[in-house]
């Protein structure tokens, strides 16, 4: 993977990622602090499910407890996606223990669910996206269960080692082994696009209506 942030959108690598798999790599609907923030960096990962009071175990199911067994050594710059099998609508943490992620050096937060404290979090470096604000704690709705293993978000998804890349529009998700060449083709769609724009400002209307006409003969 270029260690730079490519400068592509979304859209264009949504496209390029479809030249090259199947699958779907998208997720819309996402809400930021700061969204004029593009989120970039390798995942890593901690899944939440609805809470279990028959389950629940304070010093197991606890958020820093799996925050530092996902980051590992020498995370910094990754992404730390949340994955949420509750309602999306629940909060996954907020600007307190989110400064974690301040004090690691990540390079942002991926949530498929709700965030607190926008104003907090628009102070840190780290870049987030989420479902949505909240102002209710969510701690006796969901808890953390495993770290480092495939999540979904938003119907997509996330291993650990795929790449983030989020704007204003979505996000994105890259397998690693896709990543060189995706932002490659992503680059090479936006070329393309340019390309398109000049054609259709220089298209004849009289001789698309002449041949639309044509065709109905």
């Amino acid at each position: 993977m270029t260690a730079a942030r490519p400068e592509v959108s979304t859209a264009a690598l949504t496209d390029a990622l479809g030249r090259l798999t199947p699958h779907r790599a998208h997720i819309l609907d996402l809400v930021s602090p700061t969204p004029g923030r593009v989120l970039f960096g390798p995942a890593i990962t901690i899944q939440f499910v609805p809470f279990r009071q028959d389950l629940y175990d304070a010093h197991v199911h606890n958020f820093a407890r799996f925050f530092y067994q996902a980051i590992g050594p020498g995370a910094g710059q990754s992404v730390l996606v949340l994955g949420n099998s509750g309602p999306p609508d629940l909060s996954l943490g907020g600007g307190t223990k989110l400064s974690r992620l301040q004090n690691h050096a990540l390079a942002g937060m991926l949530a498929g669910g709700r965030l607190r404290d926008f104003s907090e979090l628009e102070r840190y470096d780290p870049v987030f996206y989420c479902a949505g604000e909240t102002v209710k704690a969510g701690t006796a709705d969901v808890m953390p269960v495993a770290a480092n293993v495939p999540v979904v978000v938003g119907g997509t998804t996330v291993l650990p080692g795929d790449i983030v890349y989020a704007d204003s529009a979505a996000a994105v998700i890259v397998p690693a082994g896709l990543a060189d060449e995706a932002f490659r083709l992503a680059a090479d769609v936006e070329a393309e696009d340019a390309s398109f724009v000049t054609i259709i400002r220089d298209e004849d209307p009289q001789e698309i209506r002449a041949s639309i006409r044509g065709r109905e003969v």
